[in-house]
């Protein structure tokens, strides 16, 4: 990837094409369907959960974003559009997803060049709970990420934990499917002893599971400055 700066008049023909490129996903899906890959309508998060998504990293003023996650490129491409909407000089994304190739035959890749994302994205292809720990370690910051990945609750966990030293303080970390109790009892960690808020009304006209009620994508904000508690302040969290 390289680190571009968005010439003047460019920005707007360059969100119209990602729109379009989005239009056609939501309207027509994937340009083509791997053998046993997954469902569409079953994995991508939905086009209104995208809209809600971009806006909110919209009205954050993100530059660089981390997401966990690309299956078919929907969120992905809603969260580039919301960099090329802050007019951020140098915007960032960072997509880390080990099945893009072996489960979905790069099409979500695919659709993100379509779009002349490879501009300002990255594509990584290693498990993100070994990525991030590098990513961490080289002092990467980043404004906000998007969790989507693995919801086995040691991995979002883990996800969670090195996002918590990228996002910078006061960043925002926005995970899908905290209904589900391995991912939401991860995130009551984070909630519970590092200080992180839910972020009232966020993302409040999304889809909503059917069971509980509550929104599919949680909104948190991380505290300023990082806690740094005493392990004897530990406290259950589920």
């Amino acid at each position: 990837m390289n680190s571009i700066v968005q010439p003047d008049g460019v920005a707007g023909e360059w969100r119209a094409r990602v729109a379009a490129v989005r239009r056609e996903l939501t309207e027509h899906g994937p340009p083509r369907s791997p053998d046993g890959a997954p469902d569409f309508a079953t994995v991508t998060l939905p086009e209104r959960d995208c809209d809600q998504v971009r806006d909110l990293l919209v009205d954050e003023r993100v530059g660089t974003v981390v997401e966990i996650g690309l299956a078919y490129a929907s969120s992905a491409l809603a969260i580039s559009e919301a960099l090329l909407c802050t007019g951020a000089r140098n915007p960032r994304h960072v997509v880390i997803d080990p099945f893009q190739y072996t489960a979905y035959d790069g099409v979500g890749w695919e659709l993100l060049r379509s779009a002349g994302l490879d501009d300002i994205a990255e594509l990584v292809t290693e498990p993100s709970q070994r990525f991030l720990a590098r990513l961490a370690d080289a002092g990467f910051a980043a404004d906000a990420a998007f969790v989507d990945g693995s919801h086995h609750f040691h991995n979002v966990f883990v996800d969670l934990h090195f996002l918590g030293e990228i996002v910078r303080p006061g960043g925002v970390v926005l995970l899908d499917d905290v209904s589900w109790p391995s991912v939401g009892a991860a995130v009551a960690y984070f909630e519970t002893n590092l200080g992180w808020r839910s972020i009232p009304g966020a993302l409040a006209d999304g889809t909503a599971d059917p069971a509980s009620g509550r929104p599919r994508i949680g909104a948190y904000r991380l505290p300023d400055p990082r806690p740094t508690p005493d392990f004897k302040e530990f406290r259950p969290f589920c």
